[in-house]
């Protein structure tokens, strides 16, 4: 074999390498960034340039005295290196003869678990350290909790900074034990112990000579050869599932379905379905920048072409239909809350779920997980940080799965609806069938019917601000306006509802919101009888997407009569029929 041949030889194997998704978590200053550092350094892939710049910021940033400070190879932004902490993921990459690797640090601050979650969300494996020093602290805990939510299953324990101790066995020995508890009760399908001392290397790649006692692999060769994998991209055409992403449409005779395939695999000429729409037909191709292939699996992005003109938009799945899918609004999930703001019940947020995004509300708060016992405990809101069971109710029904069977189809994120925050993420673990049991009965009048014996449609006006705004007195004086307009009128007036409909309710932040929802939807049935409803509440309610609704804060206003003789010219020519 001559030298080409040697070198073609060699990028083959390299390119037949699989890829092993990690992440590196754990409490504040447990070494995580370290680990990764020396990890980069072992695997003798820097260039000469980064070498030199990492003496150089080793000198300036480093706490490592004379010596590399391996960190901050990983920790690029300046706030990171002033503190010598992890504040964003950071994504590094590297490979041995065995396997490539893709590993994210993730800080271990508490103010940013939110970041850690990004991390774990496309890991296949997870290492925690832990400082041996200090043993299994309670972020510990919360990100193992964390990576057995979003379904890493395979864990290794690393027992950092054995330098610190002197290499000592039987601290060892008793941080495995304390954490092995917890592991059973999290049902984590491996733990693979190693004490390590990332900064000299021990047990990193070599077995360290300080731990003469330890006869299990080093943390590289466990990385290599653990097989995660196997389960992954199975190539099932009857688990096919694909979300819609786009629709792509350039000329007149091509029309194709672009996604990322979830689960499964497709070839040309297998049947196909829209899950929860009942149509049918069948693949006829799949299209790839570089030509038609004759089978995609899961992880690949395709465009689908099917044999049939059917009605298929983004935010749809496309199955095989031996997968069932079929669609719900009401859903049972495990919600990490990640915003300053408290997360109550009622409020609207939106959901983002696979390609589609939609209004939602938390029904109910069924209990929240300590993370140091993994008690279920009772809760009326949630704060940051807090890992809850919450029911979740959709503004439309949507195809998913339970997480644990797909995880591109059962995970989600909460989005504040006026912020665009994201306020939390979460894993779906399965549909409600409450409405199933709820057979909507279809009225014999129609809206049309109602508005034609009342002679205008239906509509809301809701009256917002302050006490001192004197919003009620103003919305009882324009009710009556509409009143001599012949106008058929409701006012819902917060005491009003409070003394009976929300007589349960108290005066917390969690009540005023389910109060404020219980007044939206009185107010939609009476505008489906088709009543003006004349509403007045302190705060705004939830409204977005909501055209039958007329907001007024009259906490803006100088001049209230002005302002009410140009609502009501607003009104009657929205209600006009």
């Amino acid at each position: 074999m001559n030298a080409a041949e040697k070198v073609q030889a060699y990028l083959d194997q390299q390119q037949s390498l699989d890829t092993l998704r990690f992440i590196t978590c754990g409490s504040v200053d447990d070494g995580k960034s370290t680990l990764i550092g020396r990890m980069l350094w072992e695997s003798q892939q820097l260039f000469e340039d980064q070498v030199a710049a990492l003496r150089n910021e080793s000198k300036r940033y480093g706490t490592q005295g004379d010596n590399i400070d391996f960190a901050l190879l990983v920790d690029g932004l300046s706030a990171e290196r002033e503190q010598g902490i992890t504040i964003d993921v950071a994504y590094r990459y590297f490979q041995t003869d065995a396997r490539k690797f893709i590993v994210a640090d993730t800080p271990g601050h508490e103010q940013y678990t939110r970041n850690m979650v990004t991390g774990a969300s496309t890991a296949h494996l997870a290492v925690l350290l832990i400082d041996a020093r200090r043993g299994v602290l309670t972020q510990t805990r919360r990100h193992a909790f964390l990576t057995q939510l979003v379904g890493i299953r395979h864990l290794v324990l690393a027992v950092n900074k054995m330098d610190l101790v002197d290499f000592k066995e039987e601290v060892y020995d008793q941080i495995v034990a304390d954490f092995g508890e917890y592991a059973k009760a999290l049902s984590i399908e491996s733990v693979q112990a190693i004490p390590l001392s990332a900064i000299g290397g021990d047990n990193l790649r070599e077995r360290s000579k300080n731990t003469t006692w330890y006869h299990g692999p080093t943390l590289m060769g466990y990385l290599e050869t653990v097989d995660v994998l196997g389960k992954i991209n199975e190539p099932v055409p009857e688990q096919f599932a694909m979300p819609i992403q786009w629709v792509n449409r350039p000329n007149l005779d091509f029309r194709g379905f672009a996604g990322l395939v979830a689960s499964g695999s497709v070839t040309p000429g297998m049947p196909i379905e829209v899950a929860g729409k009942n149509t049918q037909s069948s693949v006829s191709s799949i299209v790839q920048f570089e030509g038609d292939w004759a089978q995609a699996c899961a992880g690949d992005s395709i465009t689908l072409t099917l044999d049939d003109e059917v009605d298929v938009s983004r935010g749809d799945v496309l199955c095989h239909p031996a997968l069932g899918l079929k669609a719900a609004d009401q859903f049972c999930a495990s919600l990490v809350w990640m915003d300053p703001e408290q997360g109550l019940p009622a409020k609207n947020y939106l959901i983002q779920l696979h390609t589609q995004q939609l209004g939602c509300t938390i029904t109910k708060i069924k209990h929240k997980v300590n993370v140091n016992t993994l008690a279920h405990e009772a809760a009326e809101h949630l704060e940051t940080n807090d890992i809850a069971e919450v029911n979740i109710h959709l503004d439309r029904k949507v195809v998913a799965l339970p997480f644990a069977e797909n995880k591109q189809l059962g995970s989600f994120i909460l989005v504040d609806r006026y912020s665009n925050r994201t306020v939390g993420a979460g894993v779906i673990h399965f549909a409600l069938k409450r409405n199933e049991m709820i057979n909507a009965t279809q009225a014999g009048v129609t809206a049309e019917d109602r508005a034609k014996l009342h002679g205008h449609k239906g509509h809301t006006v809701w009256f917002v601000g302050p006490a001192e705004s004197n919003k009620t007195e103003l919305a009882a004086r324009f009710e009556l306006m509409l009143h001599h307009e012949r106008i058929s009128t409701m006012l819902i007036t917060g005491s009003k509802v409070r003394s009976d409909m929300s007589m349960d309710l108290g005066f917390k932040d969690s009540d005023k919101a389910e109060h404020v929802r219980r007044m939206v939807s009185l107010a939609k049935l009476l505008m489906e009888a088709g009543c003006v409803a004349v509403a007045a509440t302190v705060t705004k309610p939830d409204l977005l997407g909501e055209e039958s609704f007329t907001v007024i804060d009259f906490a803006d206003h100088e001049n209230p009569d002005a302002a009410l003789d140009d609502l009501l010219i607003q009104i009657k020519s929205r209600i006009e029929f």
